[in-house]
């Protein structure tokens, strides 16, 4: 499985345990929507820099976000 695919699906499920929108999200992490939706998609290949925005304003660390299965094959 392609890694973009594999962080866009992760965020999207954290953002989805939280009870976000991909709107509020955005407003949190200080990043545009059509942003948060195209790297959730696995288009774009996000910087660690806004992977970090993404986790804080998910409440995660970078530990917990990449703490998943997918990420340990």
């Amino acid at each position: 499985m392609d890694v973009k695919f594999k962080i866009g699906q992760r965020i999207k499920e954290l953002r989805e345990t939280a009870n976000m929108s991909q709107k509020d999200l955005s407003y949190a992490a200080d990043l545009d929507r059509s942003y948060i939706a195209s790297v959730e998609n696995g288009q774009r290949n996000v910087s660690i820099v806004n992977i970090e925005k993404i986790a804080n304003a998910l409440g995660v660390t970078l530990k917990q976000f990449f703490n998943d299965a997918e990420f340990s094959k």
